[in-house]
């Protein structure tokens, strides 16, 4: 009897036989999964950026603002929403052409101070985050159930590490837990926004741009501080580095197009919470005359007592789910921030035991957590453009994005935007400090 052939040569590297045959790319293997499932399964890194643009810092500015100036300040939400996808666009951009997220880039192409120096800047803007998160969700379980405001920051902060947790489980999980907090987000501020009674065309009429004195244009640049993130700036980058590695330029581009889908539609739902809470408060507030509502306590308290308690209900767990989603983030946004500026790790419980000691202390001594919220998005805006700046250089550089590197036009219009930024920066401390 004639034995059998032997069977082909097996690279044992790829686990594949030799002759003929290629592995399968990442990328190719997740679109074979079917052209929906493969085209959801590329999803997910703007979902994780698009809950720090809806973070208790957004109700704080959106609130206030709508209920002092009605709809005032649409054009504002709009602006500022259009400006994120930009710059989300750009940083999810770093990671797929290079590898490697903004800071780590940073530290490779910049000298030494100023890399430093960025880092000491993104730390301030992460302790500001955390002021922001850590303040809301305190507020949120307060409202629910009565904790007080210390506990519930301690307890904030140990359901951040839970969610953040599950990131070791795999990206996809932790992508996962976050979009759903998004939702609850969604779904409480449409349920508030059916109560209200909202008139069209004043509602139109804050298209147009304008203000009204100092105090609009600080709750302006509030808003924007609370849109236009800069940690997680840095953050969108680390999530797109090394999620689905790609083998060639075409897949890298292949790539791209996938993230401004997500993008696009994760920062629609974070525009449209957005601009639902500043609705909101301007045609249920302003219109009834109640524009002293400046704090989120009040907000819940005032929905109660015009709507109903569901939507005061509504409010809070949206609150909640903002707080602790964002929070969780923005740990993992300060990893990034140190490992990519500085090379150096700390143990993470370190880390958040060091950007959450000011929130606590605010909330241990019974500063105005809704001022301190406002306050804290104007100093985020404040770091937007060491945040923009470098990355509009380093993407607008062949040797460092290879094929993706910017369109003249892309960085024409992202140095605008940055240019915006920093304008209406300077033109509040002016009116601020010197007029």
């Amino acid at each position: 009897m004639t034995p059998p052939p032997p069977p082909p040569p097996i690279d044992t590297e790829l686990a594949l036989p030799l002759p003929g045959l290629r592995r399968q790319s990442e990328l190719r293997r997740i679109r074979s999964l079917g052209r929906l499932r493969g085209r959801i399964a590329l999803l997910g890194p703007a979902f994780v950026a698009a809950v720090a643009y809806v973070d208790p810092g957004n109700f704080a500015t959106n609130v206030s603002g709508g209920a002092k100036f009605g709809f005032l300040l649409v054009w504002v939400v709009l602006a500022a929403n259009l400006m994120a996808m930009l710059v989300q666009y750009l940083s999810a951009k770093v990671g797929v052409a290079t590898g490697k997220n903004l800071p780590e880039l940073c530290r490779e192409y910049f000298p030494r101070p100023v890399s430093w120096g960025l880092w000491a800047q993104a730390e301030v803007i992460a302790i500001s985050t955390d002021l922001a998160e850590f303040v809301g969700a305190a507020i949120a379980l307060n409202l629910l159930f009565g904790v007080p405001p210390f506990t519930a920051g301690l307890m904030t902060a140990a359901v951040a590490f839970g969610v953040l947790a599950l990131q070791s489980r795999g990206y996809r999980k932790f992508e996962i837990a976050i979009a759903a907090l998004l939702g609850i987000v969604l779904l409480g501020f449409v349920y508030d926004l059916l109560q209200v009674h909202v008139d069209a065309g004043s509602f139109a009429s804050g298209f147009l741009p304008g203000f009204s004195g100092t105090d609009s244009i600080l709750l302006a640049v509030g808003i924007l501080g609370a849109t236009v993130m800069p940690h997680v700036v840095y953050l969108h980058s680390a999530l797109t580095q090394n999620r689905v590695k790609a083998e060639d330029d075409d897949e890298r581009r292949e790539l791209l197009r996938f993230q401004k889908l997500d993008v696009v539609i994760a920062l629609t739902v974070a525009g449209i919470i957005n601009m639902t809470m500043l609705v909101v408060a301007a045609g249920l507030f302003h219109s009834n005359g109640h524009t002293g509502v400046d704090s989120l306590e009040g907000a819940h308290s005032e929905l109660g007592t015009l709507v109903g308690g569901g939507a005061a209900l509504a409010f809070a767990v949206a609150l909640l789910a903002s707080g602790l989603s964002s929070s969780s983030v923005g740990t993992y946004a300060g990893q990034v921030v140190m490992q990519g500026f500085i090379n150096r790790r700390i143990p993470l419980f370190l880390r958040r035991a060091i950007t959450m000691a000011p929130a606590l202390i605010v909330l241990a001594v019974g500063l105005d957590p809704t001022k301190t919220l406002v306050i804290s998005q104007v100093v985020l805006s404040f770091g937007i453009p060491f945040a923009l700046v470098p990355m509009i250089l380093l993407t607008s550089r062949k040797r460092v994005m290879g094929a993706l590197v910017n369109q003249r036009r892309t960085t024409l219009v992202a140095s605008l935007v940055a240019a915006v930024i920093i304008g209406l920066n300077l033109f509040l401390v002016h009116q601020q400090f010197f007029a």
